[in-house]
Parts: C-alpha cells; sequence; structure tokens
C-alpha cells in the first residue's frame, strides 16, 4: 500500500491548497466590492476636472500651456501601472505585453523610452527588458493614496516640461466589470482637445482668472494628469481584485477536480491490492 499512501499524501496536499484558494477568494471578493466603490466615486472627479481642463484651454487660445506643446524629443516616457502582488490571473501580463509592443514599435524607429513604475510586477518586467526606470511607487496597499503618486509622476511630468521627453504615456487595466478588464495604453501627454473631449462646438466658454489665467492653467493642467493617474490606479486596484477573484474561484474549482481523480486513483488502486490479497491468499489454500 505504499502507493495508496502516496496518493492520499497527494489528496491531503491538495485539499490544503483549496482551502487556500478558497479563503484567498472571500478576501478578494470583500476587497473588491471596496475597491469598486473608490473606483466608481473616483471617475465623477476624473470626467469633471477632464471637462474644465478642456474649457479653460478653449477659453484662453492666447496662452499656451507646455503640456499642449509638442516637441522633437527621441524619448517618450511609460506610466506603468501594475499590482504588488500576483496570483490574479493574466492581469499584468496583457498590459505588460501592450507596452512591449509599443516598445518594439520605438525601438524600430529609434527611439528610447523610460517608464516610472507603479507596482512590484511592472517594476520588475522593466529591470529584466532594460528600461530605465526613472522613479517608482510599491507597495500601495488596497487603497491609491496620491501623496504616493504624485512624486514619481512630477518626474515624467518635468521632463516633459523640459522637452527631455517626447511623449507620456500611461498603462493600465481599465475595469469593465467582474468578468472583464481591458489593458489599455493612452497618450497622457501632450494634450489636446480631442484627448479632453472638449465640447467646443456646443459652448463658447469664458472665465474670470484669479490671478491671472497662467497661473491658473498651469495648475489645473498638473492636477489634471494626476487625477487621470490616480484614477489609472483605481482602475487597475479594482480589475486586480476582480481578477484575483476569478482566478482562485477556478483554482479551487480545479482542485475539486483534482481530488476527485486523486481519489478514483487511490479506490483503484486499494481495490487492485485487496483484490491481489485475496488471491494470494486463495492459491496459499489451494495448494495446501
Amino acid at each position: 500500500m505504499a502507493a495508496g499512501k502516496e496518493i492520499r499524501g497527494k489528496i491531503k496536499s491538495v485539499e490544503n491548497t483549496r482551502k487556500i484558494t478558497k479563503a484567498m477568494e472571500m478576501v478578494a471578493a470583500s476587497k473588491m466590492r471596496k475597491a469598486q466603490e473608490r473606483m466608481r466615486a473616483a471617475r465623477p472627479y476624473s470626467d469633471k476636472i477632464r471637462n474644465i481642463a478642456a474649457h479653460l484651454s478653449e477659453a484662453n487660445p492666447e496662452y499656451t500651456h507646455p503640456f499642449m506643446e509638442s516637441n522633437d524629443a527621441k524619448t517618450s516616457g511609460f506610466i506603468v501601472v501594475t499590482t504588488d502582488k500576483g496570483l490574479c490571473g493574466g492581469l499584468n501580463t496583457n498590459v505588460l505585453r501592450l507596452l512591449t509592443a509599443r516598445l518594439k514599435e520605438m525601438q524600430s524607429s529609434g527611439e528610447d523610452a523610460q517608464a516610472v513604475a507603479i507596482g512590484n510586477k511592472g517594476l520588475g518586467f522593466l529591470n529584466r527588458i532594460g528600461v530605465k526606470v526613472v522613479a517608482h511607487a510599491t507597495q500601495l496597499g488596497d487603497k491609491p493614496h496620491l501623496d504616493k503618486l504624485i512624486g514619481p509622476v512630477k518626474v515624467l511630468l518635468d521632463a516633459y516640461s523640459e522637452g527631455k521627453v517626447k511623449a507620456v504615456y500611461l498603462c493600465y487595466t481599465r475595469f469593465i466589470n467582474t468578468m472583464k478588464q481591458e489593458s489599455v495604453v493612452e497618450q497622457l501627454l501632450p494634450l489636446t482637445t480631442d484627448r479632453m473631449q472638449a465640447d467646443k462646438n456646443q459652448h463658447g466658454w469664458d472665465y474670470i482668472y484669479e490671478p491671472d489665467a497662467q497661473t491658473v492653467i498651469d495648475d489645473l493642467l498638473v492636477r489634471y494628469v494626476e487625477a487621470l493617474v490616480f484614477q489609472a490606479v483605481a482602475e487597475n486596484m479594482a480589475s486586480e481584485q476582480s481578477a484575483r477573484m476569478v482566478a482562485m474561484k477556478s483554482a479551487t474549482d480545479n482542485a475539486g477536480s483534482v481530488i476527485g481523480e486523486l481519489k478514483l486513483i487511490y479506490n483503484k488502486t486499494r481495490q487492485a491490492a485487496i483484490t491481489k490479497e485475496l488471491s494470494e491468499i486463495v492459491a496459499g489454500a489451494a495448494a495446501v
């Protein structure tokens, strides 16, 4: 019964694994609801600041913010939003695959890249493929904090303002629903009225600026970019918990299937051993 003992050990091991994945599924489901609430609560603010930024840019055409202008730099920047932990299916793999495709296009055209990594998985990936990481933010926890994101993001914003970076892209996973998440690579800079979805054909916008238009627009557009990054992190966290819950549920179901197969093998092995012993007893009795 050495084989039977080995199979019982495997069954016990898989049962323990199933308990762990079931617990992780339940934890992810609890965190998922909170992450979705935070993500949906942040969406109206992002939409509103997007509209205001577009209206201000249209209302004051005599001043052009640096974020609205293009430059001839040969380097592009990427803000890569991933998770700190794994066990969430292909969530990180999908967005990093899009990033890799974009980097290959840039390399073929002779352009360089630098990145800001938000999340351990993205940081490790960028280091492995040799992309210059100018700043990073990790261990964000289950709730995004803007103060942890401002510093790393500002590095690329300053580089763009100084003409060292041609464009800045935001890579993250957008939450669609519990079963579907979409990997996205969006252009953050340079900003355009199309990117900000201005409704200039419907309204003629005008404002009274205090203290002056430049001060207001400079501050607003920085906050605008920060709001988009914060929303991307919130979307990514909601996607992470949803993907982890689905992945752990699948792992729990698969563990159940494996246990069933192992029990069937164990029963067959045990029955074969019993049959063999009976045959030996009968053969011995017949010989006597």
